[in-house]
């Protein structure tokens, strides 16, 4: 589990740049940062958004081993 530090920070980029805020949490070649660098594309707040569920919601380790099966 992430500190608490890292969490903040990561909130911190995501409402400044939603894209790396997950890319930090996520890594870059998921489908959590492409969703999530295609809504902000789209639009900022929805960016946002689900940065923020991204980052405070999903687990990382858990999709991962999905996103490997399925490969």
């Amino acid at each position: 589990m992430a500190s608490t530090c890292l969490i903040c920070c990561e909130i911190i980029l995501a409402i400044l740049l939603p894209p790396v805020g997950v890319c930090l949490r996520h890594g870059c070649c998921t489908v959590e940062f492409f969703l999530c660098l295609v809504l902000t594309i789209l639009g900022y707040i929805p960016g946002i958004i689900y940065a923020l569920y991204a980052i405070l919601c999903v687990d990382p380790d858990i999709s991962r081993g999905e996103y490997r099966q399925l490969a």
